[in-house]
């Protein structure tokens, strides 16, 4: 489900790609995080840092950790003794993000319209109509405003809780595999609207599609191990949404591949 908010300090960041970060972006910082699953150590001593105003992707072997280090960050798995969660403005990140699960968690007895207004009416507030009928028109689903979700597809559901993660306009918007379910085609148009719509907001999004990582991280980590462990960042020069068949984005896919491939051999 999604996190509510509240408004933080103006923060800009300027990187190589002369993105600015958007007003109350902030940074966020996890150290020495450890989780164990089943009795096991899932992961051990991660560090991952989450620029002001960028897009950060997590790739990896499947059950690597990928998903519970996001829940982690979102406040819905516990961190072990000894770990640090922080933000660069010195505040809470609880409460400033939204999340969107690997499921897309919707309401079956709300509309479409109920399920991506579904923040306001938590908190008790009203919600912003306009924007979410413009934001279902962006998705593709204006028609569909009164829909039930047990009338839509998979990829239809997954675009509707896209469309209600952008509702909550946050400064941090974490992401599980938010694209999975769609079709090649609208895969690629929503990788591009998330682009527009999330820039300038720190975000981090967990996918096992190399090429969309490329298309639109800043820095890309790979997971990999047992107990699992983040490489260094991946760095890509230029502006998202990238084209992907520019030279590149080929040669960083190939540097990708060579560290996925790593990963899998690391990860028993």
């Amino acid at each position: 489900m999604v996190q509510v908010a509240t408004e933080i300090s103006r923060k800009k960041r300027n990187d190589a790609d002369g993105d600015a970060a958007a007003p109350g972006a902030v940074g966020v910082r996890l150290e020495s995080a450890s989780l164990d699953y089943d009795g096991r150590p899932l992961f051990r001593d991660i560090e991952v840092t989450l620029e002001a105003g960028g897009f950060t992707c997590l790739l990896g072997p499947s059950g690597v950790g990928k998903s519970s280090l996001l829940r982690c960050l979102a406040g819905l798995a516990p961190l072990g003794p000894g770990s640090r969660l922080s933000c660069d403005d010195g505040g809470e990140l609880a409460g400033r993000a939204a999340y969107m699960d690997q499921r897309d968690l919707l309401l079956p007895w709300l509309s479409v319209l109920g399920n991506v207004t579904l923040g306001a009416r938590l908190r008790g507030t009203a919600a912003d109509r306009a924007r979410a009928f413009e934001l279902l028109d962006r998705v593709g689903l204006g028609d569909h405003a009164d829909t039930r979700p047990a009338a839509l597809s998979g990829g239809m559901r997954q675009r509707v809780a896209l469309a209600r993660t952008l509702m909550e306009d946050r400064p941090v918007v974490l992401m599980d595999e938010p694209f999975s379910a769609l079709d090649t085609l609208t895969r690629h148009r929503l990788q591009e609207l998330a682009a527009e719509l999330l820039r300038g907001r720190t975000v981090l999004m967990v996918t096992h599609d190399p090429m969309e990582a490329l298309r639109l991280g800043h820095r890309i980590h790979v997971m990999a191990g047992r107990p699992a462990h983040l490489d260094g960042a991946l760095t890509m020069p230029s502006p998202p949404p990238r084209d992907q068949t520019a030279e590149d984005v080929l040669e960083h896919y190939r540097e990708l591949m060579e560290r996925l491939r790593r990963a899998m051999e690391a990860t028993p």
